[in-house]
């Protein structure tokens, strides 16, 4: 039995979604890719009263309570959230956070892992099962939606991501992407979504980006990523402003494209803009060139993950019985 357990699970992107439930679909059904040096990582550890320090402390408090009440554990904890995803950048913040909770609690009290029942549970990965996913492995996902048993989304593709590739993130420090009832509205104000759309979506995931990907064509991949971002953008555009919901990510992204990026988009909701390059050396480069100056943007180099959470558990030191009476 752990005396504590350390938890990392990596920030994701959603790079686009294969259909929107309609007439002729229950599914969304999504596209993704976990990252590396963008995580949450927090310390769970038993104690005399429960109390929970640092990043998201209140989220991460509801969902200790919720959880333990579930699973009937009545014993008190104590909660350290070393660092946190931004939250509301469209980098699965909300998600993350709730199965590294999760996963934190059934690894100290020894239970076996119920991840998609958590995230139910706790009311993530309703539409993307793409940070459900990344939590068990890395690599580029497709995940085919929610099934009609209203159960996580079922993973159909899962492919490793070029270790020498890179991705260029852009962030806004000024704007957040839409979330919670904005979000919820957002998404029952927009229209059906067209046929076509999910057509030519579904066929440029499966006979562009899959096949650039295992074939190492990062010209081909960003031009899929690049077409998917386009159709999808172009229906959310009424409910963010455009085809991006930060002009500013949008305007880097075309300086960091004209210096040589491929796949520009937006995570999500963003306002968390990407783009990718062949190598680290290369992304410096188009970095460098691109001459970024927009106030309250940076961008971020990252690797893609190609593995999941990452478990860390302190076992207590073997207890010593002292016997009192005469040594032989």
């Amino acid at each position: 039995m752990s005396d504590s357990v350390t938890i990392e699970v990596p920030a994701r992107l959603h790079l686009g979604f294969l259909d929107m439930p309609g007439k002729a679909s229950h599914r969304f059904g999504s596209i993704g890719l976990p990252l590396e040096d963008i995580s949450t990582v927090l310390t769970m550890a038993r104690a005399a009263e429960t109390t929970v320090e640092g990043p998201e402390s209140a989220r991460v408090f509801e969902h200790l309570e919720r959880l333990s009440a579930h699973l009937g554990i009545p014993d008190h904890h104590r909660v350290t959230v070393q660092r946190a995803i931004p939250g509301h950048a469209g980098l699965g913040s909300g998600t993350q956070l709730a199965l590294a909770v999760a996963a934190a609690l059934r690894s100290l009290h020894d239970l076996p892992f119920a991840i998609e029942d958590d995230a139910t549970l706790l009311g993530r990965g309703t539409r993307s099962g793409i940070g459900i996913a990344a939590f068990d492995a890395g690599g580029l996902i497709l995940d085919a939606g929610r099934s009609r048993g209203d159960r996580a989304p079922t993973v159909i593709a899962r492919v490793p991501f070029p270790a020498e590739w890179r991705i260029l993130l852009v962030f806004d420090s000024s704007a957040v992407g839409i979330h919670g009832e904005a979000e919820i509205a957002a998404f029952r104000s927009l229209p059906a979504f067209p046929v076509e759309s999910s057509a030519a979506i579904c066929r440029m995931a499966l006979m562009g980006l899959l096949p650039a990907l295992l074939e190492r064509d990062i010209s081909g991949f960003g031009e899929a990523v690049a077409a998917i971002q386009t159709e999808i953008g172009g229906y959310f555009a009424p409910a963010q402003g455009g085809l991006f919901t930060s002009k500013a990510v949008e305007t880097t992204l075309q300086r960091l494209s004209a210096a040589g990026a491929v796949g520009s988009g937006q995570s999500s909701w963003g306002p968390t803009g990407f783009a990718f390059a062949r190598s680290e050396a290369d992304a410096e480069r188009i970095v460098t060139a691109a001459a970024v100056s927009e106030a309250g943007i940076s961008v971020h180099i990252v690797p893609g993950r190609n593995r999941g959470a990452t478990i860390t558990q302190c076992l207590m030191p073997p207890r010593i019985e002292l016997r009192h009476g005469r040594h032989h």
